[in-house]
């Protein structure tokens, strides 16, 4: 009988620990409700499972509701200190680096640069619009962009 009702009660817990509680509780309800057992109902495991199964129930039902609350509670006082003013600050700044490093280009890194990254034209339409080739457009976004990093890095 131990193992049946272990199983049955694994079943809907899906837990060992857990499960182990749920049975001790049974047996300690049939021991307690024996005597309201009628034989003319029914078999004794069918009883014993019927009362497993609500256990069971009742477990997972008070586990999700409490790891429900526990989220709740988490997000509650989930805060996150923001200050507007010092993003705001920050932004500007790196803004600002982005602008002084651009005026360190070539003025013809920066024109196909400007194009391809701000007005979001392509490397074709970049070099049809500069009449250069493909590969000299793309080259001077290439240079242009290891230029910037170089330089936004010595600013960090």
């Amino acid at each position: 009988m131990g193992a049946a009702l272990f199983l049955i009660v694994l079943r809907v817990v899906h837990d060992r620990g857990h499960t182990q509680d749920v049975v001790q509780e049974v047996l300690l309800e049939i021991w307690a409700k024996a005597r309201d057992f009628r034989p003319d109902r029914g078999r004794a495991m069918a009883w014993i499972a019927t009362m497993a199964h609500r256990r069971a129930v009742d477990r997972v039902r008070t586990v999700r509701a409490a790891a429900d609350r526990d989220l709740r509670a988490a997000l509650l006082d989930h805060h996150v200190p923001f200050d507007h003013v010092s993003e705001h600050v920050e932004h500007r700044l790196a803004h600002q680096r982005v602008r002084d490093c651009l005026q360190l280009l070539t003025g013809l890194q920066r024109q196909a640069l400007v194009l391809t990254y701000y007005h979001g034209l392509s490397h074709q339409e970049v070099a049809a619009l500069l009449d250069v080739p493909l590969s000299t457009a793309k080259s001077r976004v290439r240079d242009a962009l290891l230029r910037l990093r170089s330089c936004l890095k010595e600013d960090t």
